[in-house]
């Protein structure tokens, strides 16, 4: 599916101007602005393809798979004999996971035109999610033939890596680089040129036979302290404390401050293992090289965002959690443990695999200083 960052930033075509102000939107992080805008065009140009692919890749990306179907279904109610708006149901009856139902439902697109690339691309789509690997990368070779795109290249690099191909995932994945036209496309294919690489030292194992702390650490580069199965029970979160104190005393991590969200008497046993001080967010030093920790990580609180943010803008510090939901996409270096719907995933501690995914290269935590280094003395 086409996404704005495909788009030129000077239309010059009637049509592309007519959409300009909602892809403005939409790269600007106003998804409510774009989708009227987007609602908008589609009224006064019914008949404009662009304006339903992109306001339902909108609605797509935002997890509104139920919205993506209504428009899907009011797309067909206008293009009654064409294949594109049976493309589009068949795409977010992905997104709902109906995977036989989008099979058949883009079979049938492409037995109306078997030339409409956006089917074959969505059709490879819904093959890879059923396990017909082989089905999914002809699909996607189809689509790349009638119209080559960056989205279709770096499907392909993710079909390729699930099936333990990863020398040809990353052939694709690079190709999809050297076709990418903005910042948003090259950042996303370089998230995945970093776990395919990640994913390699678990070789011969593919991604779906990792351990959930082998394979968030594959995906995220985050690392992980309970990453066996072993104990009995999980952790207590006094242990992983602990446990993070232990791999920052084995990595010589230095932190100058410990800000914390939340209080908690976990912060002064961190606080006495590390040897720092406990400070709120607000007094945070990137000079001092701070740790940022919380409990769990807070939801739509813009002081822990712009904290986060601060840190990976200098290069200095690291983020840590005690817990972390298992579906959610991290913002964080290192987590104590993985719960999924509040119950833990992930059991006994294992300090030699805590070390060995700190030190990897790929480690987001190995990107950033994390040395303090105190001011000389007076003389």
């Amino acid at each position: 599916m086409r996404t704005t960052s495909s788009f030129e930033i000077f239309p010059t075509d009637s049509s592309e101007r007519d959409l300009a102000k909602a892809r403005w939107h939409r790269q600007e992080g106003r998804a409510g602005e774009a989708e009227a805008a987007y609602r908008t065009v589609m009224e006064r140009r019914p008949s404009l393809h662009t304006s339903w692919t992109e306001c339902f890749d909108l609605l797509r990306q935002a997890g509104r798979s139920e919205d993506a179907l209504a428009l899907a279904v009011d797309a067909e109610r206008r293009f009654s004999a064409e294949a594109f708006p049976i493309a589009l149901k068949g795409a977010a009856l992905i997104e709902q996971r109906r995977f036989q139902e989008a099979l058949a439902a883009l079979e049938t697109a492409v037995q109306r035109d078997p030339y409409l690339a956006l089917t074959w691309h969505e059709l490879g789509n819904a093959a890879f999610r059923l396990g017909d690997g082989s089905r999914a990368l002809l699909a996607l070779d189809r689509a790349f033939a009638l119209e080559p795109h960056t989205e279709t290249l770096t499907l392909r690099g993710r079909i390729l890596r699930e099936t333990g191909e990863l020398y040809a995932a990353t052939v694709a994945f690079e190709a999809a680089m050297h076709s990418a036209t903005h910042e948003e496309q090259r950042t996303e294919i370089e998230r995945e040129i970093h776990m395919t690489q990640r994913l390699g030292d678990f070789a011969p194992r593919r991604l779906k036979e990792l351990t959930p702390a082998e394979r968030w650490f594959a995906e995220h580069g985050v690392v992980v302290l309970a990453a066996t199965g072993e104990a009995s029970a999980p952790p207590t979160p006094e242990h992983l404390v602990g446990a993070f104190a232990d791999l920052a005393q084995d990595r010589d991590w230095n932190f100058g401050q410990l800000l914390t969200y939340g209080p908690s008497p976990l912060w002064q046993i961190l606080s006495e293992r590390l040897g720092v001080s406990c400070e709120p967010l607000h007094e945070a030093d990137l000079q001092r090289v701070p740790l940022l920790a919380a409990e769990r990580p807070p939801r739509d609180d813009r002081r822990w965002e712009s904290a986060i943010e601060d840190i990976r803008a200098a290069g200095k510090g690291a983020v840590f959690v005690v817990w972390h939901p298992m579906g959610e996409t991290p913002l964080v270096d290192v987590v104590g443990g993985l719960e999924e719907d509040g119950r833990p995933l992930t059991l006994g501690v294992s300090p030699a695999n805590a070390i060995v995914m700190a030190q990897h290269p790929g480690a987001d935590v190995n990107s950033r200083d994390l040395a303090h280094r105190s001011p000389p003395a007076p003389d």
